[in-house]
């Protein structure tokens, strides 16, 4: 029989994080080439007394972590990623750019390009940082060492440009990146519960069984465990979410379409027009109050200034009733579903999911739909058996055992210190958020940026209160931006629009430098 491979690399095929992916594969490399990726079988290195794998039973199912990793459909076609056509292997330069002499900025995005050495893209890109150095300073440089990347260690995705700079005495200006996978938890929900460092419930331990044991529905909202945790997690969400339906658990998605995994699991689909959800929660309020189904002994020993939250439902701080009716007008759901959908979760244990994403989370004013579900959690007495608040993704993030709902492993887990790239962490000094960079750029000479907050996602709700500038005092305004976000820098150097079709794809993303002076 042919042979099939000639070894076996193991790999996190993980596409969502700094250096602690998931996705763990296997890749059968055949006469160095990948021949296919494959999930990790444990069994093959490990007797099944030495792995000890988890189950949890609830109504006589069982959720079992299994002898192999759920690794995603993604990971398994990464070969064509690596053996893409489109993919650049190698440096490349404008052809009509001279590093010494004319840059021809006004043919960014026109130009050809022509391959050069790696010893002279080190160079150029040496000589480029001593000379903005020299001339402006430090500060002049802007670092995009941004997160979410591919889940490498030893070459980090993300950060190498600032490692490096922090060798050569620091000082640079760093783009902070916004809290975009949680914005309005972060933002808003924050203020309603706590819940450091993201906004949402802290509290992840035994919460799968919780709800497989006591739940009689939980409300996916803006939530497709089927493809939005691939990049964390693999598809042990989905195996969750079969487990539920199995256990009895009735699964309620309230989302615009019908995502992958109300396709698969919904019991019910709430149709929502798209970042409208807060007049929905208005509405599940309006009822409850009405009807006096809520828990108010819960509210009087666990909550404060609630008695503000209902005269604003019921319309005594702007005059607008916030009734199913008026909820209907602005989300779209019927009434009739709105009050339907109170009386269940009043006479039932229902639990919340989420994927993070989506215009739930990440639309403008997403504060106020975040901010809403944390009183309705409230109102039906959060934290008993059955009525929490559980995240498909991100189990474990920052270390935080606690944010992890699966059983916990004896041993192993993370290879952080291993991780050869660099993280944002409480030492800024000069940085502009992501989101005002146009404005840094643009800004007439001698005008500052100010904002509050650091920004940074993992930041304690009361940095939110403190007041930054740029530049600062004695800081250079900044002159060039080095990013570790390639496709990023390329829309930064086509600010000309082309003058016709480019040959190839592969002419669109080249550099991984841009110069704004």
């Amino acid at each position: 029989m042919a042979r099939t491979k000639d070894k076996t690399v193991y790999k996190s095929m993980g596409f969502n994080s700094f250096g602690l992916g998931s996705n763990g594969a296997a890749v059968d490399v055949k006469d160095g080439r990948i021949a296919r990726i494959r999930p990790m079988h444990l069994d093959e290195k490990y007797s099944v007394d030495e792995i000890k794998p988890w189950t949890i039973e609830s109504h006589g199912k069982k959720l079992e972590s299994g002898l192999e990793t759920t690794i995603a459909p993604f990971a398994m076609a990464y070969k064509k990623r690596v053996y893409s056509k489109n993919r650049v292997p190698f440096p490349m330069k404008r052809v009509d750019w001279d590093p010494s002499g004319e840059r021809h900025p006004e043919t960014r995005g026109i130009s050809g390009y022509e391959r050069i050495s790696w010893d002279e893209a080190c160079q150029i890109i040496a000589d480029e940082i001593k000379r903005f150095i020299d001339v402006y300073g430090m500060s002049s440089i802007y670092l995009q060492a941004d997160g979410h990347g591919e889940a490498k260690t030893i070459g980090g995705t993300h950060g190498a440009n600032s490692r490096l700079l922090d060798f050569m005495g620091g000082g640079y200006t760093l783009q902070a990146r916004q809290p975009d996978s949680w914005e309005g938890w972060y933002w808003g929900a924050k203020h309603m519960w706590g819940m450091d460092p993201v906004g949402q419930q802290a509290f992840q331990n035994g919460l799968v069984k919780d709800i497989a044991d006591n739940s009689q529905a939980a409300l996916f909202v803006g939530c497709d465990p089927e493809t939005t945790p691939w990049g964390w997690g693999g598809m042990m969400a989905s195996k969750i979410s079969y487990f539920w339906t199995e256990c009895g658990v009735k699964q309620i998605y309230i989302c615009p379409d019908v995502n992958y995994g109300a396709a698969i699991h919904a019991d019910k689909w709430i149709p929502v027009l798209p970042n409208t959800d807060a007049a929905l929660w208005l509405g599940v309020a309006y009822t409850w109050l009405k009807e006096g189904t809520y828990d108010k002994e819960y509210l009087a020993t666990h909550a404060e200034g609630f008695d503000w939250f209902e005269r604003y439902v019921l319309g005594g701080e702007d005059g607008v009733v916030k009734t199913p009716k008026w909820a209907e007008s602005k989300c779209g759901v019927p009434s009739r579903q709105i009050k339907a959908l109170a009386r269940y979760w009043a006479k039932n244990n229902v639990s919340t999911v989420h994927g993070n994403g989506g215009g739930y989370i990440r639309s403008a004013f997403a504060t106020e739909p975040a901010r809403l579900e944390i009183a309705l959690l409230a109102m039906q007495g959060l934290g008993a058996p059955g009525r929490n608040m559980f995240k498909m993704l991100e189990w474990g993030m920052f270390g935080m055992p606690q944010l992890n709902p699966l059983p916990q492993p004896a041993w192993g887990g993370t290879v952080q210190a291993a991780y050869t790239g660099h993280m944002a962490g409480s030492a800024l000094v000069n940085f502009i958020p992501q989101t005002l960079l146009p404005k840094a750029i643009m800004m007439p000479e001698g005008e500052k940026l100010s904002w509050s907050g650091h920004v940074v996602c993992t930041y304690p709700r009361t940095d939110q209160y403190q007041n930054y500038e740029y530049p600062n005092d004695g800081a250079s305004r900044i002159h060039m931006i080095w990013s570790d976000t390639p496709l990023l820098v390329d829309v930064l150097e086509r600010r000309q629009p082309f003058a016709g079709r480019p040959a190839d794809r592969r002419d669109r993303v080249r550099a991984r430098t841009a110069s704004v002076a």
